[in-house]
């Protein structure tokens, strides 16, 4: 068998491939069982864990660590760009492809969805007073199948097989026939793996929030990051599903000789149309969840409930829904006729109202409120203006007419990274400063924080803010030098220094890490003084919190019992509790899945076939010693 590694070919016998994979089990398994033995106690824990809790801790730490990887990528790729006819080694054109399409597509799926479901995890159960997810063992599946689609897409960097195709993954260019190296199946695969979690994630987040909130929660009553997660669990489920669609049908072009994207029997507009479909509602799954951690964070810092709430929530509805009726603005240039561009052009327009309304519904949060400044509100306040900047700028993309001056310009670049850093990890940085009580038990250095805000915020407009001017003046997005007599390389200069400075307030957030775990007190129950129920139980969040179950009469329930003088209402006929065990099995799943998706890769069919059966019948073990018939057993008798 002849695989690359490091830009060579290597001829590797069978034999010694076997020799590779038994090495790997058995170590795997001296591995577990030093595990088992206690040398490493903690790893062990969470290991086999499916406390949510504790999975999202998992979520946000490697969440972090691919958002040092991936900043790495964005940092290489301003350094190429900070004067004209830069020549770094690594970047000869083929190199920069790879790089922008690492960078994208793990900022994107390995980045910010990780962060915001491991938020979702830590915090939406503690909010509507549930003791876990509804299916924690689902839970634990869901993470381990995101880790094993990250790392299987970090090796192809190792075997120099990245993909090159850009995150969308065009066809036909991400066809065999013009890249028929495997770094496209990689693409394929770890997206697929990690998108089976994400999916899994949604139904478990729709299930716990519609069956498990705490006696009294009406929807009515929920607060808005609950809100939030629930519309983006049916925006995931519905995208993520389109998505792998395309992903499928796109491997059986390159590895079965379909031509599903192919000029002859199909069209490359058909992968746009799927892709798009997908990518922009998933535009949205990463906004609203932010807009839901923005609503909660504002109101607690501005000591008031959220204003206008019945609107807030039918905003993010709108959203959720304008959002898959947008799909080909991204597409007007494709040529699909005027009636096409028009339709799309006015709902892209209209998205804007919903958007509007939340923006002026926290504002007035504000006013009249006592307004304490933290570093999540430093976040949520620098979010405002700077999403608003990218909604403007995408009311000018939403003109058909314009678009064909503005398409793949930096100016697009700019638009999209205003939207999504401007609401999405802006929003992840204020859940983590809001919530990180409650993960851990301690409350990070504020001052160190508001140094990590104000270097970030600065950074990033120093970064994006000059892409606008160059993108107008013709600059086209992906590519890897310009002239000097475009007269660019000011703005491409600024926007370097820009992204190092952004880069350099994670520094203060790893330096904030260490200080507060070395030397940080414990905090309370309440750090911050908090309105919603995760509040009342101890920091960090115990595995069985809410014993007994609090009733709910009204929003905001432990703002106003202490405003009363009084403690929650309790009661012990609530709903049985789910059931959180420890277990490795949802471990080995995602294992056998990673293995089968290598044998995909290379087409070592057997080796496929191993992983694919191994996780048929580790499912098949987990449905019969599912522990979880016994609760359902307790629920029964508890409706009767």
């Amino acid at each position: 068998m002849t695989i690359p590694f490091f830009g060579e070919s290597i001829f590797v016998p069978s034999d010694v491939i076997a020799a590779w994979i038994l090495s790997i089990l058995l170590g795997a398994i001296l591995f577990i069982y030093v595990m088992k033995k206690r040398k490493w106690p903690i790893i062990w824990e969470y290991m086999r864990t499916t406390n949510h809790r504790k999975i999202g801790t998992m979520y946000i730490l490697f969440g972090v660590i691919f958002f040092i990887r991936a900043g790495t990528d964005a940092l290489l790729i301003r350094l190429q760009l900070a004067q004209p006819h830069a020549e770094f080694w690594v970047f000869q054109q083929d190199k920069y492809n790879e790089l922008f399409t690492t960078h994208g597509t793990m900022m994107i799926f390995f980045v910010a969805m990780p962060l915001l479901i491991g938020l979702m995890n830590a915090a939406v159960p503690l909010q509507i007073g549930a003791r876990d997810l509804a299916f924690p063992f689902l839970n634990a599946v869901s993470f381990w199948l995101f880790l094993g689609g990250a790392v299987l897409f970090n090796m192809s960097f190792f075997f120099n097989s990245a993909p090159n195709a850009g995150w969308t993954g065009y066809a036909p260019l991400s066809t065999d026939t013009f890249t028929p190296d495997v770094g496209n199946d990689y693409y394929i695969f770890s997206l697929q793996l990690s998108g089976l979690g994400t999916i899994f994630t949604a139904i478990n987040m729709i299930v716990t929030i519609i069956r498990h909130r705490a006696p009294g929660m009406k929807l009515t009553r929920m607060p808005l990051f609950p809100w939030a997660t629930l519309i983006t669990s049916f925006l995931i489920l519905i995208a993520f599903s389109v998505l792998s669609m395309g992903l499928y049908l796109l491997m059986f072009d390159r590895m079965f000789g379909t031509g599903f994207f192919s000029d002859d029997t199909g069209s490359p507009v058909y992968w746009q149309h799927l892709f798009w479909i997908f990518g922009h509602p998933e535009v949205y799954i990463l906004a609203l969840p932010a807009f839901g951690i923005f609503s909660d964070v504002i109101a607690a810092f501005s000591k008031k409930r959220i204003f206008g709430y019945p609107a807030m929530v039918l905003s993010i509805a709108l959203i959720g829904f304008l959002g898959f009726m947008v799909w080909a603005h991204h597409m007007f240039t494709v040529g699909l006729g005027p009636m096409a561009n028009t339709f799309f052009a006015v709902t892209t327009m209209l998205i804007a109202v919903p958007t509007g309304i939340k923006v002026f519904n926290w504002l007035f949060t504000m006013r009249g409120g006592v307004v304490k400044i933290t570093t999540p509100m430093l976040f949520a306040l620098g979010f405002i203006p700077t999403f608003v900047m990218g909604g403007v700028t995408g009311v000018m993309l939403s003109v058909a007419a314009a678009n064909f001056q503005y398409h793949d310009t930096h100016f697009v670049v700019a638009h999209f990274h205003y939207t999504i850093i401007g609401s999405t990890i802006l929003g992840i940085f204020a859940g983590l400063y809001f919530w990180y009580p409650k993960i851990t038990g301690k409350v990070l250095d504020e001052k160190l924080g508001k140094w990590h805000f104000w270097l970030f915020i600065i950074g990033f407009h120093l970064t994006f803010l000059p892409m606008h001017i160059t993108g107008l003046q013709g600059m086209p997005r992906r590519v890897y030098t310009y002239e000097w007599g475009d007269e660019l390389f000011a703005l491409n200069l600024t926007s370097t220094i820009g992204a190092f400075l952004m880069g350099s307030s994670m520094l203060f957030v790893v330096w904030n890490l260490y200080k507060t775990h070395k030397y940080g007190e414990k905090a309370g129950n309440d750090p911050w003084d908090g309105r919603t129920l995760e509040w009342t139980v101890p920091s960090p969040s115990p595995e069985h919190s809410f014993e007994p179950m609090p009733i709910v009469k009204e929003m905001d329930p432990f703002w106003y019992a202490k405003i009363a003088g009084e403690k929650l209402r309790t009661t012990n006929n609530a709903r049985p509790a789910p059931i959180s065990t420890k277990t490795i099995v949802p471990l080995c799943i995602a294992v056998s899945l990673s293995i089968m998706s290598i044998g995909m890769i290379y087409t070592w069919y057997l080796l496929a076939v191993l992983g694919g059966a191994s996780a048929f019948l580790l499912f098949i073990v987990r449905s019969l010693t599912d522990e979880r018939k016994e609760y359902y057993r307790k629920e029964e008798h508890s409706n009767e």
